[in-house]
């Protein structure tokens, strides 16, 4: 099993990453956490992985540290949550924060996730509850964004590639544009859209 990458970030494209390896070349799907924590193109990237085996392809997920990836082994043990989920679910909030809303029993906060509702959540709380520790306090408050149009168009194939319909994936940008201040990345745009409390 392909556990841990180390080499050269030769491409990144929300949420697809290429890296260089020794001149061979691994692609991996990371969440939106993991890609804004991601390096330049052309430095050197190392990265947490797990192998997705299914009958028709082998595929792997890419995260930035051992915890995120436990977290995703112990999402896609839950019934209902496959691993486009579990990856959706950590692009819109990151570990710490998770086990926060798992311990406070907030499942408002986790139906805000884009596909999560409220049977799933009040699912996640109760399976979760005994495997994760709180290591932070209170969850921060969501950014606001808004951005050009190269930055919007990017995170519009962002969220596209993570599984949403075009039109959907317009919606979620256009509302997470209305809600606050300017962004500077289609990174930040991406997260605003993936924790706006507006569903679709």
């Amino acid at each position: 099993m392909i556990s841990r990458l180390t080499g050269i970030l030769a491409a990144k494209r929300a949420p697809h990453i290429l890296i260089d390896c020794h001149g061979v070349g691994y692609e991996a799907d990371v969440s939106m956490t993991t890609y804004y924590k991601l390096p330049e193109v052309g430095e050197q990237i190392s990265i947490w992985t797990h192998l997705l085996v299914k009958e028709d392809a082998h595929s792997l997920i890419g995260f930035d540290n051992e915890q995120e990836r436990k977290l995703f082994r112990q999402l896609i043990r839950i019934t209902g949550v496959g691993p486009k989920m579990a990856l959706t679910i950590l692009s819109g909030i990151d570990e710490q924060q998770f086990a926060v809303c798992i311990a406070n029993d907030d499942v408002a906060m986790l139906t805000r996730l884009p596909g999560v509702g409220k049977k799933t959540a009040e699912r996640l709380i109760i399976e979760m509850r005994d495997k994760i520790d709180v290591t932070a306090g209170d969850l921060p408050t969501q950014q606001a964004t808004v951005g050009g149009h190269s930055i919007v168009n990017e995170a519009i194939e962002a969220l596209q590639a993570l599984g949403y319909k075009p039109t959907d994936a317009e919606k979620m940008i256009s509302r997470a544009q209305q809600q606050g201040e300017t962004a500077d990345s289609a990174s930040q745009l991406i997260k605003q859209a993936l924790q706006t409390t507006v569903k679709i």
